[in-house]
């Protein structure tokens, strides 16, 4: 008879942040199967030992990918860079729930209109969202606060003593090329070295940051309509290494707008990460893997679709939860306008 404990296909499982949504996986759920699949399965054998119910698999996306080859998969969990689409792909034309994390805002057309063509019938998330979705989750709760925003700047800050894998790598050195903003209503595509931003940082010092083309501008446009919205990538001391600690991975967050109370202000908010990049995306991807799976005692989502991870994440919440992982929410106080 088949099993039927849930099986978690994660492809690049034994990476920086595979590795990490495995573990995250196991602390919730000891029964789950894990397969931590690459190119070199060999290294994975020591955290396969170590997660227990796991197993390592060869997956190399340069020669294919082919489900029939596993026996049934719950979701498949993309840790790798996948520009061909084909993880996202195959989930949807084998009807199994899937994860992606690599994608920019000009790269989901492919699936995006496949899934217009197929009928989806299990989760398909794009959180290719700067950290999985973190950012944008927070920001439609900072978003509550308000009845009218105007404006909304992100930033990510990579620490260079963050210890990160190729798939965070691949993040870090991909920012140089056309970004999507949007500005007084309209969307842009700018170049991004032709157009820095100065940010200000946690010690009262400032940085210089590039726009990025990541999902979470044009998401957060469609729940909040603010007419101007842009991340940018910077680089530079984190949180953590200013206090002699761990580099940490920090997430600035400015609102300006309206309150509920009809006060003209900006809002900034600081969400920092003690224990880095590839471990703060972790906990974005085990989020939305939670509510697929009903996980943590979550109500398991089986409705077939294509999702981002604030559609499928609640965000009500959000900050006590990411308190749960370590993660501190800095919320700095209402300056008037």
């Amino acid at each position: 008879m088949e099993s039927q404990k849930k099986r978690i296909l994660i492809v690049g499982g034994y990476g920086m942040v595979g590795s990490n949504i495995a573990r995250l996986i196991r602390q919730a759920d000891q029964s789950i199967e894990l397969i931590l699949a690459g190119r070199n399965p060999q290294n994975g054998i020591s955290l396969s030992k170590e997660l227990k119910h796991s197993e390592t698999a060869y997956i190399n996306l340069e020669e294919g990918f082919d489900l029939s080859h596993f026996q049934k998969i719950d979701l498949i969990i993309s840790a790798v860079d996948d520009q061909s689409n084909i993880i996202r792909e195959t989930a949807i034309l084998d009807g199994v729930a899937c994860i992606a994390v690599s994608e920019l805002a000009d790269q989901i057309s492919p699936t995006a209109f496949l899934g217009l063509h197929k009928k989806i019938v299990a989760p398909v998330v794009y959180a290719g969202h700067w950290q999985a979705g973190i950012l944008t989750l927070v920001v439609k709760q900072l978003a509550n606060k308000f009845s009218h925003i105007k404006t909304i700047e992100l930033a990510g800050l990579f620490d260079p003593k963050d210890s990160v894998g190729p798939l965070v790598a691949n993040e870090v050195s991909g920012f140089v090329g056309d970004a999507l903003i949007r500005k007084e209503g309209n969307w842009l595509s700018l170049q991004a070295k032709e157009n820095p931003r100065t940010i200000d940082l946690h010690n009262h010092s400032s940085a210089i940051g590039y726009p990025l083309s990541t999902l979470d501008v044009p998401s957060i446009a469609a729940f909040t309509s603010a007419k101007n919205i842009r991340f940018d990538f910077i680089i530079g001391e984190s949180m953590g290494s200013n206090k002699g600690l761990e580099a940490s991975h920090d997430l600035y967050i400015t609102i300006e707008g309206t309150l509920l109370s009809g006060e003209k202000r900006k809002l900034s908010t600081i969400v920092s990460g003690p224990r880095g990049n590839s471990h703060l995306t972790a906990v974005g991807v085990y989020l939305i893997a939670e509510k697929i799976l009903g996980l943590n005692g979550q109500p398991e989502n089986k409705i077939g679709g294509l999702y981002l991870p604030e559609t499928i994440v609640p965000s009500h919440n959000i900050s006590n939860r990411l308190k749960e992982f370590g993660i501190e929410i800095i919320e700095k106080t209402l300056e008037s306008l």
